[in-house]
């Protein structure tokens, strides 16, 4: 599948959906982009945080962070953080949709997803105090069933699936993993692990 049939797709599936908000006053918000581009077939990018942030050390996820008093929305602080966590240029990134607000366990946070198309293609920068690197995954092998599991775990005596997804040595898991989840169930339905 190339990439002009994935945001078709993804456009299709986003596009009238009534998506899950989350409007918590004890949540801290944050915004992320769910980024999709073309490196000889579709790739998810994630950023691997180094081990100096304060949240999630050493975790692959979704370029974005904390929404900030000034910025003017939630996809505004998604681009914002893109572009000062790995240096992607906001105007390199077209919006297909957003996904339903989901909550972190261990931290107290309600992220927004938005997902991207990045056209032409782009040098990442990694900042090197938030982002160690950036990780390119195809996107076939994110709807492969053998690199998905799912764990029952337990957080103030509530079992919880927790979602993993292992591609070449790099684990992919947590909030991250049940945002890239929640993506492939609505856009790929037929082919995403279960």
């Amino acid at each position: 599948m190339d990439l002009e049939a994935v945001r078709k797709k993804v456009e299709a599936a986003l596009a009238d959906r009534r998506r899950r908000v989350v409007d918590s006053e004890s949540l801290i918000p944050a915004a992320v982009l769910l980024l999709l581009t073309n490196r000889g077939g579709p790739h998810v990018v994630f950023a691997k945080r180094t081990e100096d942030v304060a949240h999630h050390k050493g975790q692959f996820s979704f370029p974005g962070g904390i929404v900030e008093t000034w910025d003017g929305s939630r996809l505004e602080t998604a681009l914002r953080e893109a572009q000062e966590e790995i240096g992607l240029p906001p105007s390199a990134v077209e919006i297909l949709g957003t996904l339903d607000d989901t909550e972190t366990r261990a931290t107290q946070f309600v992220i927004t997803p938005f997902v991207g198309l990045i056209r032409e293609p782009v040098h990442y920068i990694p900042d090197g105090k938030e982002i160690e690197r950036v990780l390119e995954v195809p996107l076939a092998a994110l709807l492969d069933p053998a690199i998905f599991r799912v764990e029952m775990w337990e957080r103030d005596g509530e079992i919880h699936p927790v979602y993993f997804y292992e591609y070449n040595g790099e684990t992919i898991w947590g909030a991250t993993a049940r945002i890239l989840k929640q993506f492939l169930d609505l856009v790929f339905p037929e082919g995403a692990p279960r």
